[in-house]
């Protein structure tokens, strides 16, 4: 897709209303993991350095349209400003006359916050008025949320009607990354789904079989398909119902020319523990006691010498119960070697999903992957072929 970045855009004396998503984990008043504000900084740094005003808009938790004291976006400004080096100011609303005066009140370079967009209905129901409101604030509209813009809301697709607007450069990097990984890949590509369950990622699978060559299925997810092949996958976490679709992606994967990779052997235990006593099978040879666990080593070579074959890798889910060991065996071994190939230049890998990141930063490599997404439904959304209407605003015409 063509859409404008900052580059295309003069922010010289212009007021630039930008819209991120620093929906960011606070203890006890506290900003936990500034991870999310960090990355906005190069988006704002642009903006300032140009000679123009950056207005941000943001969400906070789900107020519902309520205004909530202990959602305010106020206690997020220590946090921005330690990030920025500079003062940050705050209105205690994002229309109206308290946001009027606080940008009224700005000096190119400066950084405003305004409070948080959900405190008003029309914000979820994408309220044009809300979002005239807003539009009427500045000259620009820049979107670097990419995590929230699988929603059609005032503030990320209904902005974007009303003003000239381009991506941030968190939302450019995102966006260039998935096109590298499923829009206009390196091929053959290869895609790795987890997690526990097939009945919440039907639309995924569908979607990536008719773009992918090779699909690796692991997690709980891979347990239902043993069964639909008729395995024994004795009390292992799995959706038997699910039986049926299970075999008619399997139908559809070969039709489609996309390679199909299941288990070949299985971690099983009795107990779902940390250092429970556990031993390695073949992935038709699970006890009746049991439950399959992880992956086995012999999977996980299966699996790198699918990565070695492919030139781009998507990842979402882990492998096996990656939150304990030694159940996290396999989407180490797997994540290790697809950050070796990524570092060689030989793999291009893009990844996403909340277990998914948690999972790569356990495995120590999510440093080494092309670029990991942290947008959670968006991210999914986007690989499952869905139009993100934050995203589709955006478009150049």
């Amino acid at each position: 897709m063509a859409f404008k970045t900052l580059d295309d855009m003069d922010f010289a004396n212009q007021t630039a209303l930008v819209r991120v998503d620093i929906n960011v984990p606070v203890q006890d008043g506290q900003v936990s993991d500034a991870t999310r504000i960090e990355r906005i900084l190069p988006t704002i740094r642009h903006i300032t350095d140009a000679g123009g005003k950056v207005v941000l808009l943001a969400h906070f938790g789900r107020p519902k349209g309520q205004v909530v004291p202990q959602m305010s976006l106020a206690q997020l400004v220590p946090a921005l400003e330690a990030a920025l080096g500079q003062k940050v100011a705050f209105a205690e609303n994002c229309v109206g006359g308290p946001a009027k005066a606080a940008v009224a009140a700005m000096q190119q370079g400066e950084v405003l916050l305004l409070e948080n967009t959900r405190f008003h209905a029309g914000e979820e129901a994408n309220d044009r008025m809300l979002a005239a409101g807003m539009a009427a604030l500045g000259h620009i509209y820049v979107n670097d949320a990419f995590s929230a813009a699988h929603r059609a809301h005032a503030s990320t697709e209904g902005l974007a009607q009303l003003l000239p607007a381009c991506a941030g450069r968190l939302m450019e990097a995102e966006l260039k990354a998935l096109d590298a990984a499923l829009g206009n890949p390196a091929r053959p590509v290869v895609a790795v789904v987890g997690g526990a369950k097939v009945s919440t990622k039907l639309d995924l699978l569908s979607n990536l079989i008719a773009k992918v060559d090779h699909l690796v299925i692991g997690g709980g997810m891979a347990n239902t398909f043993l069964a639909a092949q008729g395995l024994e996958i004795g009390s292992s976490l799995a959706e038997r119902e699910m039986a049926d679709t299970a075999r008619k992606i399997m139908a559809s994967a070969d039709e489609g020319g996309c390679t199909l990779h299941l288990p070949r052997d299985i971690v099983v235990a009795r107990d779902f523990a940390a250092h429970a006593p556990h031993e390695v099978v073949p992935a038709e040879a699970c006890p009746a006691d049991a439950m399959i666990l992880d992956a086995g080593p012999d999977s996980v070579a299966a699996i790198a010498q699918v990565f070695a074959e492919c030139r781009t890798l998507v990842w979402n889910g882990p492998l096996g119960a990656f939150e304990i060991a030694p159940f996290d065996a396999a989407t180490n071994a797997a994540a290790q070697e697809a950050a070796r190939l990524t570092s060689s230049g030989a793999l291009i890998s893009v990844a996403g999903g909340g277990d998914t990141v948690s999972a790569l930063n356990k495995a120590g490599v999510a440093e080494d992957f092309t670029y990991i997404s942290t947008a959670g439904g968006a991210f999914l959304e986007w690989m499952e072929g869905k139009t993100l209407p934050g995203v589709a605003a955006l478009e150049a015409e």
